[in-house]
């Protein structure tokens, strides 16, 4: 008993963990099932898809191998990601896009070969890169590849030809298509119209590989009336064929056949096709008969109107008075059919219909000819017509079919033979079938003598019903094939014959309209002594057809035990679902979030069991069916671990697969599921108040006596104040994240979580502490968690408040007050002092400083005003006094602090202007709190009286040359002005020379003026001015020229010259002008000896006596030259002497000779 218990235990623990590893998201690599056959030089697509990654989003990588039969070694063909994946066997087909990989989505690929060739066949695998951590899954899937030879054959006795018609004649057709496949093929044939103009072919009608007849949209109409028909001859023969022909029907006709194969996973594959040559088919219209000279008089004669089952009929055809030697073609129809044709060679072309019957056709003279049909059947009467036109046989041997003629309609009755025992029963008078689901009705026919065929037609209403007429849905015909109405072509119809006596109706997915009432015709046929079979008798039968909607099938509740979670608790969610079986739905979970006017799919059950979560993504949901009994299935919904992600409105929808898409059946309420946040459990703690001296440092602390369960993580935010400021603010992780003061108030104030296993604890800590930072300060902590998902959510706050009192310093601002005097010159740099002699030494306070001046009268007190102010946070200003306009004091200052304690007033280059009484005024300021100074205290110093002392000139005169000159007419001389000493570097002149008649005189007059600021003017009683040069060649020497001197030019001349210094708001006169020595001028016409200046007399002597002597020794050289000359025969010569011109030189006394 122990075992036994032990061993169940041990099963259901197997059975948990198989469970659990089930529940897990596992790859699956899919491609259809194998093997493929396909044809050499057609296409081959493998489609490739992968489920169950995490990612569902992210496109995947494939890359495509295969091996060849009998050698293992893999071929790489072709990759998404890799280009150079492909071995050299398939590079090439590669780069030229033969063979290329596409992705139709994220997670599929199509691999396609536009070309197969013969050594393609093998094995081939897909393989999905897989570029997550783990393996989990089959990642690879293996499909096998056949590579036939194409045997499908297609020829046609018209292809090439060309065909002449008139408006309403026929037209027979045949095509013949075989295959000779080794494997299970089907072959379908259809016929195309291709009219001239068009881009594409149009189908006429076609048989399809299930013997269904189905006809081209342009056709519909004129099939149904059985002018266009495709008929089997034998077992691969295949004939169209057009009772009357219309103009719209001219262009080219051919035939194709197309081979299937059905793969493995049930679905048809076409593997190929192939056209016949196209017949080029001429339609006349009838007004171009009426145009015809040859017009035919036809004619139609019936050897017997009224026949009965079994016996002949006999037509004669004849033609009015034929053309001698006129080759003519003649046709009898039934109905629009042709029975047969008797061509201009006089060869008989029997219709498909009557094939296998025995009819024969004679030409029993000139344009007479007879048809005999026997035995006819019921189905043979009708109206009878013949059909004749000429042929005009071409050069080229060809026949060009003229205008058709038709001869009046003859009636021939057929009665059928008494005495057949058929009875049609329908196993059910009323039938209830499902939306989408299959029909099937079954009608059983006893007492038939013959060969059976069936028809299926259908109209709505009950078979009461007197309205409506019944449309052929399908029929099977004695010979086995299978032909669809043409309401019903579109449509998956079958008409079966299970037994020989049963006949059955299936028709897919049945919609609403199919409902009323369907009538089971089967026809009794007799084959007479030549093989052919005749209709002869037919018996019906109806029964009634209820669609019961789906709507009104299908039922959806959804229901749970708790819809109120708490983070991490466990969610179950029941849907049950009520509905028929027979159409297993597609099941659709859904959610709306708050907000979402649409809901979003969670999931999609499909009815195959296959689960395809939204993304790709089950996060924690897990899925469960239930099947309670018959049409009542449970699905249940798990979330294990809810979080708010998963909170809102949620509810199921079933659809089924109608008409190729998915129709909504039922809906389910909506539950809203609420998943909350856990209730906080942390509490705070901290000391009521602290005091601290300011420029101390000080720790708060807050501790958290109790926390939330769980992996908490904490935010903490500092607050002071009563508008609660913020101070400082760490994020879950400790990591400081904002601080809201900033320079140094951000390095003195910092936070921190002590570290320990036991309850957390935070320190905000302020070293230096200032006034300011004085206050009540709060401690919020916000505790965080994480969800399942490993989001993290914050709970509501806990806070904690500390008052902390920092006491202020006592004042002990003090200033220097002694009473100082300065005395500076003119122009000289001056510094003036102000100290602090207690109060300095302390960092937490901070200093404003203002200079005032009271202007020269240190008396004046209500005249002071303020020169420059320096902010205690380092702000420079100079304010705007009016008093100072005019004056640059305010540009010559300059403010320093050399030490914390001591400030410094400079001034530059002082004036007289600058003189007055000087002191400074500090205040000091203490910090309060962050941006907010307060003022504590405020000293001014003792006076500093400044006097400036004037500059004493030291200006004297320099001599600039002679005193005494004498020149001539037309000469010019230069009276100097030399400086020889200056009271400053940067001292101006102004230069001014003066003229009289001789010393003493009141004559005097101004000659010309050099001003210090560089104005030049010539004196106004100074006539002669325009021949006045003035000159500066170096700093202290002023020249003043007089060209082109004239005797009123002589006088005494001296030069006066001021002294300016540079003072603002102008220049300012040094001293007094002084007075160079005279200069004595004159102007004369002869010089004598006597009259040259003293300075120069014996100069003149001595050059006055080299040349007395020069001219004795030139006059002692000429008078022993002349002598020489006088001697007889000599040539007289050149002298030295000018003749007529006596010697003459002149002594020009200029300046410095």
């Amino acid at each position: 008993m122990r075992s036994s218990a032990m061993l169940g235990l041990l099963i259901a623990l197997l059975l948990g963990l198989f469970h659990i590893r089930c529940g897990e998201a596992q790859v699956l690599t899919e491609v259809p099932l194998g093997p493929l056959y396909r044809v050499v030089g057609h296409p081959l697509l493998i489609p490739c898809n992968v489920s169950g990654f995490k990612d569902a989003e992210t496109t995947k990588e494939f890359e495509f191998r295969m091996q060849r039969p009998g050698k293992p070694m893999d071929i790489n063909v072709i990759s998404t990601e890799d280009p150079n994946f492909s071995f050299s066997a398939f590079s090439g087909r590669v780069e030229n896009n033969e063979i290329h990989l596409e992705h139709v989505a994220p997670n599929s690929v199509h691999f396609q070969v536009s070309k197969l060739l013969p050594s393609d066949v093998g094995e081939y695998e897909c393989a999905v890169i897989n570029k997550e951590q783990n393996y989990n899954g089959v990642y690879a899937a293996k499909i096998t590849v056949k590579v036939i030879d194409n045997t499908l054959t297609v020829s046609s006795p018209d292809s090439g030809s060309a065909r002449l018609a008139g408006e309403g004649d026929p037209l027979a057709l045949t095509c013949q298509a075989s295959s000779n496949t080794v494997q299970h093929t089907h072959l379908s044939v259809t016929w195309y119209l291709h009219k001239e103009g068009e881009p594409d072919a149009h189908p006429l009608v076609s048989l399809d590989r299930d013997l269904t007849l189905t006809p081209g949209p342009r056709f519909q109409e004129r099939f149904r009336a059985g002018a266009v028909r495709l008929d089997k001859v034998g077992e691969a023969m295949y004939r169209l064929n057009i009772a009357r022909l219309a103009p719209s029907d001219q262009g080219q006709i051919y035939c194709r056949a197309q081979e299937w194969i059905q793969d493995p996973d049930r679905s048809w594959f076409s593997i190929t096709q192939k056209d016949t040559e196209p017949t080029r088919l001429t339609v006349k219209a009838k007004d171009e008969a009426v145009a015809d000279p040859r017009s035919l008089g036809v004619r139609i004669s019936v050897q017997q109107e009224t026949l009965q089952e079994g016996q002949q009929l006999v037509l004669t055809c004849s033609v009015d008075n034929p053309a001698p030697g006129q080759l003519l073609s003649m046709a009898w129809l039934r109905g629009g059919s042709e029975l047969a044709r008797f061509g201009p060679t006089g060869v008989l072309q029997v219709g498909a219909q009557y094939s296998g019957r025995e009819l024969t056709a004679t030409k029993t003279g000139d344009g007479v000819h007879l048809l005999v049909l026997r035995p006819v059947r019921v189905q043979d009467q009708g109206g009878y017509l013949c059909r004749a036109w000429h042929q005009d046989r071409g050069p080229d041997g060809d026949f060009t079919q003229g205008v058709a003629h038709d001869s009046a309609t003859q009636m021939v009755n057929i009665s059928a033979t008494e005495g057949s025992g058929l009875s049609v029963e329908m196993e059910s008078n009323g039938v209830a079938a499902t939306e989408g689901d299959k029909l099937q009705l079954t009608c059983k026919a006893t007492g038939g003598r013959g060969q059976l065929s069936v028809a299926w037609d259908h109209k709505l209403g009950s078979p009461a019903a007197s309205t409506g007429s019944f449309t052929r849905v399908v029929s099977l015909s004695h010979e086995g094939v299978i032909q669809a109405g043409a309401d019903f072509a579109q449509r998956s119809v079958r008409a079966t014959r299970p037994a020989a006596n049963t006949f059955a109706l299936e028709l897919d997915g049945v919609v609403p309209s199919d409902a009323g009432t369907y009538r089971c015709t089967v026809t009794e046929w007799s084959v007479g002594p030549s093989g052919d079979a005749s209709e002869t008798h037919s018996q019906s039968q109806m029964s009634n057809v209820q669609v019961l909607l789906l709507d009104t099938l299908f039922q959806l509740k959804l229901m749970s035990r708790n819809t109120q979670a708490t983070v991490g608790d466990q969610v179950e969610l029941i849907c049950r679902l009520r509905g028929p079986e027979v159409l297993p739905p597609t099941l659709r979970w859904t959610l709306r979030r708050n907000g979402s006017a649409s809901p979003d799919t969670v999931l999609t059950l499909s009815p195959g069991g296959a689960v395809a979560w939204q993304g790709g993504w089950q996060r924690r949901y897990q899925l469960s069916v239930e099947r309670l009994q018959e049409g009542e299935i449970l699905h249940k919904l798990m979330i294990a671990g809810a979080s708010t992600w998963e909170e809102g409105r949620y509810g199921c929808e079933a659809s089924v697969f109608l008409d190729g898409r998915h129709k909504k059946v039922a809906s389910s309420n909506e539950l809203a599921v609420k998943v909350t946040i856990p209730e906080s459990k942390l509490s705070l703690s901290s000391m009521p108040s602290l005091s601290v001296d300011a420029g101390a440092d000080v720790t708060l602390n807050c501790f958290a006596l109790a926390t939330t369960p769980g992996a908490s993580h904490f935010a903490v935010t500092w607050h002071q104040g009563e508008n609660n400021r913020t101070v400082l603010w760490s994020d879950r992780d400790g990591r400081t994240v904002s601080h809201s003061r900033g320079g140094d108030d951000q390095r003195r104030i910092s936070a921190l979580r002590m570290p320990g296993l036991g309850p957390p604890r935070f320190e905000l800590t302020v070293r230096q502490a200032q006034v300011g930072d004085g206050g009540r300060y709060s401690c919020m902590v916000m505790e965080w968690l994480q969800d399942p998902d490993g989001n993290w959510f914050v709970l509501p706050p806990a806070r904690t408040t500390t008052e902390l009192h920092v006491l202020e310093p006592a004042n002990n601002l003090h200033i220097a007050e002694e009473e100082r005097h300065l005395v500076v010159t003119e122009g000289e740099d001056v510094d003036l002092n102000c100290s602090l002699t207690s109060g300095a030494s302390d960092a937490s306070l901070s200093y404003s400083l203002s200079w005032l001046y009271a202007g020269p009268d240190p008396s004046a007190v209500n005249r002071s005003f303020t020169l420059a102010e320096l902010g205690h946070g380092g702000l420079l200003r100079r304010p705007e006094n009016p008093e100072l306009q005019g004056s640059s004091l305010g540009r010559r200052l300059f403010l320093s602090r050399p030490t914390h304690g001591s400030f410094r007033l400079g001034i530059q280059r002082t004036q007289q202007g600058d003189g007055g009484a000087y002191w400074c005024r500090v205040e000091q300021f203490q910090l309060e709190q962050p941006g907010r100074w307060q003022l504590k205290a405020v000293d001014n110093s003792g006076r500093i009286t400044l006097t400036v002392k004037a500059t004493e000139s030291k200006l004297s005169m320099g001599i600039g040359g002679d005193v005494n000159l004498t020149v001539t007419p037309s000469q010019s001389f230069v009276l100097p002005c030399s400086v020889a000493a200056r009271t400053s570097p940067t001292s101006a002149f102004g230069v001014t020379w003066f003229w009289q008649k001789e010393t003493g005189a009141a004559d005097k007059r101004v000659v010309f003026e050099a001003s210090a600021d560089g104005t030049l003017r010539r004196g106004v009683s100074w006539t002669r001015g325009g021949r006045l040069r003035f000159d500066h060649p170096v700093p202290d020497l002023f020249n003043l020229t007089v060209t082109a001197a004239t005797p009123e030019d002589s006088g005494v001349y001296h030069c006066e010259v001021e002294e300016w210094l540079i003072s603002p708001p102008g220049r300012r006169k040094v001293g007094v002008a002084m007075r160079s020595e005279e200069i004595t001028v004159d102007v004369r016409s002869y010089l004598p000896v006597g009259h040259v200046s003293d300075s120069r007399s014996a100069t003149l002597l001595g050059v006055l006596t080299g040349l007395v002597l020069i001219l004795l020794v030139v006059v002692l050289l000429l008078v022993l030259k002349i002598r020489r000359g006088q001697h007889p025969g000599a040539k007289k010569g050149d002298t030295l002497w000018t003749e007529g011109q006596p010697l003459q030189y002149k002594l020009d006394m200029t300046k410095g000779e």
